[in-house]
């Protein structure tokens, strides 16, 4: 099923013409719970991934212990949740039975893990050009993967470390049938669930941080003339589009925009993906898609959430490709 965005409450550049020239394309992504395979776009899929080539490792986190959880445990946890808020229950009852909070204690609480060797990155995206033809790529390639590290990394900003590969996809011959998987990772909120996704190219325009200050100021003045009467929001609605999504522009919140460079030659950075833990909340929900707008159940558990993944206190990850070269790490940052 395809995921339509409705139209915006109204053309921001009738009211301010200086938008126009700093509109983008994004193309939001829309996963949603399925069973993706190698061939597919996902999110938390598995990876077309050529046997001969090593698993990617992270080595700051070497064992013979680790507190953290392990992958399975989190899978338990979220069926045992689900299945907990789905079935009817008298009031003042409690959600689980006391077997189940000790299932889901050991999914979301942090314990001692034995850990052999450095961890095995997680797999967190994989898209095609064949289903997002803008997709920012090298010359030559034609896939996109993306892994982490799911602990938090400091000198990251407390996130976890993200590896970029690109790819042919006809080159894969041989594909790795059994990646390595860690046994333990730093929460469960870096574990994502598998989804399918649903590619749709939507206009943004910047964040109220990133625009000159004149004009911050004026948008804001305007906001206040119309009133809360009229539900709308440039921040939430006519800015910058909630959920996870390629290119466009970075959803800048809790500080103002700062300079970022490529770490490996200086060269200016440009936004490749935005990892999000929601795909529209109580400001944002004029950017639900329609198809879901008959969804009532609890926010968490619907459309919105369905990866799992939550950063930081319900913020975002931002993933930056250097202009000058995509053989160059990644740049990250968290709002």
């Amino acid at each position: 099923m395809t995921r339509t965005t409705p139209p915006r409450p109204l053309d921001v550049t009738a009211a301010f013409p200086e938008l126009a020239p700093l509109a983008r394309a994004a193309v939001r992504l829309h996963p949603r719970a399925g069973a993706p395979t190698t061939a597919d776009s996902s999110v938390g899929g598995p990876l077309l991934w050529p046997a001969g080539e090593p698993w990617p490792a992270c080595a700051d986190h070497g064992g013979p212990w680790q507190h953290g959880v392990a992958p399975d445990d989190v899978r338990v946890a979220r069926r045992v949740l689900r299945e907990a808020w789905a079935r009817p229950r008298a009031e003042g009852a409690d959600l689980l039975s006391e077997e189940e909070h000790a299932l889901v204690d050991r999914g979301t609480k942090g314990y001692r893990i034995a850990l052999d060797g450095p961890v095995p990155l997680v797999p967190v995206a994989q898209i095609r050009a064949a289903d997002v033809p803008s997709l920012p790529r090298p010359d030559g390639t034609d896939l996109l993967q993306v892994l982490w590290c799911a602990f938090d990394h400091p000198e990251d900003g407390y996130v976890p470390r993200v590896e970029l590969r690109w790819r042919r996809a006809a080159d894969v011959v041989s594909p790795l049938a059994t990646p390595p998987r860690p046994a333990v990772i730093g929460s469960d909120d870096y574990l994502p669930e598998p989804c399918v996704l649903h590619p749709e190219t939507v206009v943004e325009y910047p964040a109220p941080h990133e625009l000159p200050e004149e004009l911050a100021d004026r948008i804001a003045e305007w906001e206040e003339e119309r009133g809360e009467e009229s539900g709308v929001c440039y921040q939430d609605d006519l800015a910058v589009a909630p959920g996870w999504k390629l290119a466009g522009h970075a959803p800048w919140s809790f500080s103002d925009p700062f300079p970022m460079a490529c770490a490996e030659c200086g060269a200016g950075v440009r936004p490749l993906l935005t990892v999000d833990g929601t795909e529209w909340d109580g400001g944002s929900g004029s950017w639900r898609p329609v198809e879901d707008a008959g969804y009532t159940g609890y926010h968490s558990l619907g459309p919105a959430c369905d990866t799992e993944i939550t950063i930081g206190r319900g913020y975002t990850l931002q993933v930056y490709v250097c202009e000058a070269s995509y053989d160059h790490p990644p740049v990250q940052n968290m709002q």
